[in-house]
């Protein structure tokens, strides 16, 4: 019998790594964090197939930044890596930090379609340059219409940084994807091979229906959004549980999400002591 096997894309997102001994905000380190989140890809009992970041790898977009990145990164070995930028990064920068990321391209957009296990990951750049939105222009779209097109037999992941619907979240709505969420959703509506939009920006778990399929966000490996759905709602952020997700198609299935927590907690124990469950 032949054994069944699982596509295994992990996401990780919203890393704002500072240069060592630098706290984003003036009180988090977020380094810690990060290696606690590279430990816990590491301990899984399945070696994923690659991992996709969507975005805010560092603070302010600067080379020490990048250069601590690398470094929290490098312990994951030769784990396929796949980048993408977020509104607090810099493409130059990151283009220059990871030269043989071949995929990030030479200049322009940091757009690219990939092969992962059984799935195709299409990344998407949102990043508006200067500003804290995002957008998606015509040639953005267009790119994406066509990747599409040449993948339609392959179940696909697409990636991005701003997710492209509202969040009830106020203050980070007023900084989501401000341009293009409409003609991405009818794109996708037309490819039913997509299996998940799957994005950062909003550092928390929210999941909704778009364009035929799921959209998605997870949280960061570091902070939180605060959960507060007043139109007012004051910008800030908390240390709630920090996790990533894992999207795990099996052959001939559907795709499944799960959200990971990241760190080291009691367990796993046995729910049964010698066979029989325990009263």
């Amino acid at each position: 019998m032949t054994k069944q096997t699982t596509t295994l894309l992990l996401q990780l997102s919203d890393l704002h790594i500072r240069e060592p001994g630098r706290l984003a905000y003036g009180r988090l380190d977020t380094a810690p964090y990060l290696r606690q989140a590279v430990d816990t890809v590491l301990r899984m009992p399945q070696r994923p197939d690659a991992i996709v970041v969507t975005g805010d790898l560092t603070d302010f977009g600067r080379p020490a930044e990048y250069a601590h990145l690398r470094e929290l990164l490098a312990p994951l070995g030769a784990l396929p890596l796949y980048l993408l930028p977020g509104n607090h990064d810099d493409r130059g920068q990151l283009r220059a930090c990871f030269p043989e990321h071949a995929y990030l391209g030479q200049g322009g957009f940091v757009q690219y379609s990939v092969a992962v296990g059984a799935l195709q990951l299409i990344a998407l750049d949102t990043v508006v340059p200067g500003a804290s939105e995002g957008g998606l222009c015509a040639q953005r779209l267009g790119w994406l219409e066509r990747e599409l097109h040449a993948q339609r037999e392959r179940p696909v992941v697409i990636a991005m940084h701003h997710p492209p619907f509202r969040t009830l979240i106020g203050h980070m709505d007023a900084i989501g994807l401000l341009e293009g969420a409409e003609a991405l959703e009818a794109i996708v509506a037309r490819h039913p091979n997509v299996e998940r939009v799957v994005c950062g920006h909003l550092h928390r778990a929210i999941q909704v229906r778009f364009g035929g399929t799921l959209a998605a966000t997870v949280p960061s490996p570091a902070h939180q959004v605060c959960l507060d759905l007043a139109p007012d709602a004051e910008s800030a952020w908390t240390l709630e549980p920090p996790g990533f997700a894992v999207h795990a198609l099996p052959q001939g299935g559907r795709l499944v999400s799960h959200l990971a927590a990241s760190g080291r907690y009691e367990g796993p124990y046995p729910f049964h002591d010698g066979g029989r469950l325990i009263d």
